[in-house]
């Protein structure tokens, strides 16, 4: 992948490690300074919140160069969503989705903010956004805006509903996209019937906005590779447009082909699957603690009912998967009874002797302390140094994934204070003057 050359150039600053009064032994070292595989991509990022975030963040891991764009004043809304920071009163939720990346202000409402904006797009190779679609033609950094002097940028749209289409101006949250595209009447608890008992329930996490991102992180790297592939004179940017409930709506396996085979609509499950058998949760005798089991497999199943006991529930009845869905009740009646009888670490101790799929329902203080995923560096521990306190600490937060054998960049710093590149990219870089940024402040611009 041909990257056009960097027309701002990298800060340096010192190892955030070493500005920490204190570290511990179990923080990881330094992230390699290998280049990652996205290494002189530059990319201007305009979303909030978590969708183009999230993009913007996987990009950033793996070398790319991002330039987050926050309105002055809170910024990005996430810096003061769920849990806050002691220290700062800003959420670590943001210090990990924004690591990685520079921290511009700029009111792109106004029109001395947009045209900061333009000029930092002219030297990206991305620009990412997660506004209402025509939000950006309005404000003159659309496509056909932008295009004329930065043929190659890519455009990565998420909005809940697309660019295009009848509901491509509709309010697109990915708890309302989540229903749309189909995920949410899938979960819930079930009734003696099978039908759902109660309103659908949603997972503790906002799963439709990440699916976007990693969707437009995807499409992203896509339009990069096919810019070296265009003929000589052709425009190499393009859009890449991504629908949340899309997102969402391709990760329901097999629904639309069996409903368009058999005109079969699936339902929730409960903490099971539908037409899988034996594969759920299962209750054990420490309150409110259960267990995963996946004894699905023929053979596995065998081996399952033999360790629990109930070598009555294998033979010729249950000997497939389509004969225990007929069975499913009986099945997971026996496993339930069985499991409620011992610990967690008891029953999965038999699991593992038996050699059946099974595992722990963590929460996150038994994640994070898990010995495998430390192991793997899904855990990282990452020095944080505010500027404005004047001192430092540490947080914890997910690794990324895929892990690559070469290139992984790791996380270099956390999610920076508010406007904290402001100096060296809009005065070092795009040479505003220091009258210029105290007038841009005074109006609220920066």
């Amino acid at each position: 992948m041909a990257a056009r050359a960097s027309r701002l150039a990298p800060l340096h600053r010192p190892p955030l490690c070493r500005r920490l009064a204190t570290t511990t032994s179990s923080s990881p070292p330094p992230a390699s300074d290998a280049a990652g595989p996205l290494a002189g991509i530059r990319i201007l990022e305009m979303g909030q919140l978590i969708a183009g975030p999230y993009c913007g963040q996987l990009l950033a891991h793996f070398g790319a160069d991002v330039i987050k764009l926050e309105p002055p004043g809170v910024g990005d809304p996430l810096r003061v969503w769920r849990e806050l920071d002691p220290e700062d009163g800003v959420s670590p939720w943001f210090r990990s989705l924004a690591r990685n990346k520079r921290s511009v202000t700029c009111d792109l409402r106004q029109e001395e903010g947009r045209r900061i904006a333009r000029r930092l797009a002219e030297g990206c190779d991305v620009l990412i956004e997660n506004f209402k679609p025509g939000t950006l033609e309005r404000w003159g950094l659309g496509p056909s805006d932008l295009h004329p002097v930065n043929p190659s940028l890519i455009f990565t749209r998420i909005s809940g509903y697309g660019q295009t289409g009848p509901m491509r101006e509709e309010p697109g949250f990915a708890a309302v996209c989540e229903g749309f595209g189909g995920f949410r009447f899938v979960n819930g608890a079930v009734d003696s019937s099978g039908q759902l008992s109660g309103a659908p329930i949603r997972p503790n996490i906002s799963l439709g906005d990440s699916l976007a991102g990693l969707h437009a992180a995807f499409g992203t790297v896509m339009a990069l590779l096919a810019r070296g592939k265009v003929k000589p004179g052709e425009k190499s940017g393009q859009t890449v447009d991504v629908a949340i409930y899309e997102a969402v709506l391709s990760m329901m396996e097999g629904l639309i082909p069996a409903y368009s085979r058999t005109g079969a609509i699936r339902g929730p499950s409960g903490a099971g699957v539908t037409g899988i058998v034996p594969t759920s949760a299962f209750p054990t005798s420490e309150p409110s603690q259960h267990v995963i089991i996946g004894g699905n497999g023929d053979s596995i199943y065998a081996r399952l009912m033999t360790a629990i006991g109930r070598q009555d529930l294998v033979g010729e009845r249950y000997a497939n998967n389509s004969a225990r869905v007929a069975h499913q009740a009986e099945i997971e009646g026996a496993i339930s009874e069985w499991t409620s009888r011992y610990t967690v670490d008891e029953v999965l101790a038999t699991m593992r002797e038996a050699r059946v799929p099974a595992g722990r329902i963590n929460d996150v203080a038994h994640l994070v302390a898990d010995p495998h995923v430390q192991a793997r560096g899904m855990v990282e521990r990452v020095p944080f140094y505010s500027e404005r306190l004047g001192k430092g600490w540490e947080i914890d937060m997910p690794g990324v994934s895929p892990v690559l054998e070469r290139g992984g960049q790791g996380t270099r710093w956390a999610g920076k204070d508010l406007g904290e590149d402001n100096e060296a990219m809009l005065g070092g870089e795009l040479g505003v003057s220091q009258e210029e940024m105290q007038a841009l402040r005074e109006k609220g611009v920066i």
